[in-house]
């Protein structure tokens, strides 16, 4: 379940989860749950997937235990082209939506082999960080931070998070972008500066590369379908 706006409240027998927009929910197959909104304007995208698809794709089952909140921002940027691609719904999206289905599999059980390899107390510090504030962030801030030599990190970095750093920290930004497109109404140039980007310009080449759409036209696309 992603959240697009408001506030929705995902519910299992553990626990009870408040899920802010731009939250990425996800909940085993095996385990019995539900979501309400928690706010009136809450909306969300919900992809539920059948034991059959994933045999005829020949992928695991078992991408993931139990239930939890992602707070990865490449599952997340994915599970947003994919609501994109049910928005554009063109003579493409149907392979467009397979394959990107396949990418969030591959991308939960890549998730699921390193947190199963152990994962450094250092690594969810540095993400804590990241997640917080990455605006102007050095390696030198990073690593008198978190106690690791700059180079170490630097070179770890890419086992934990599938990415360098630079990239990780890039997603981020466009992934802050992507849900203030999906759920206000300022400018361009306000989302930009407030993800964290140096300008609109930049902001756009970034958007583009990713989404092959521009900031604006994707705007467009969301606000009509409200």
């Amino acid at each position: 379940m992603f959240v697009l706006r408001g506030n929705m409240l995902d519910c299992n027998k553990r626990a009870k989860s408040l899920l802010p927009a731009g939250s990425l929910m996800f909940n085993n197959w095996q385990e019995q749950h539900y979501g309400v909104r928690h706010s009136t304007e809450a909306s969300g995208f919900h992809v539920e997937l059948e034991r059959s698809w994933f045999n005829q794709n020949e992928l695991e089952l078992d991408l993931f235990e139990g239930s939890q909140k992602l707070d990865d921002p490449h599952l997340q940027l994915l599970i947003t082209k994919l609501y994109f691609e049910f928005l554009l719904s063109n003579g493409y999206s149907e392979i467009a939506t397979e394959l990107l289905l396949v990418q969030l599999c591959d991308a939960l059980s890549a998730k699921k082999g390193i947190e199963n390899s152990g994962i450094p107390t250092w690594v969810a510090k540095l993400k804590e960080i990241l997640h917080e504030d990455c605006t102007g962030i050095t390696l030198k801030r990073l690593s008198k931070e978190i106690g690791v030599h700059p180079v170490h990190i630097s070179r770890t970095v890419p086992k934990y998070f599938s990415v360098s750093l630079g990239e990780y920290i890039r997603k981020i930004k466009l992934n802050k972008a992507t849900n203030a497109l999906l759920q206000s109404d300022k400018s361009l140039t306000e989302i930009a500066y407030h993800a964290g980007f140096s300008d609109q310009s930049h902001f756009n080449h970034v958007f583009k590369c990713y989404y092959q759409v521009s900031p604006g036209d994707f705007k467009k696309r969301v606000r009509k379908h409200d």
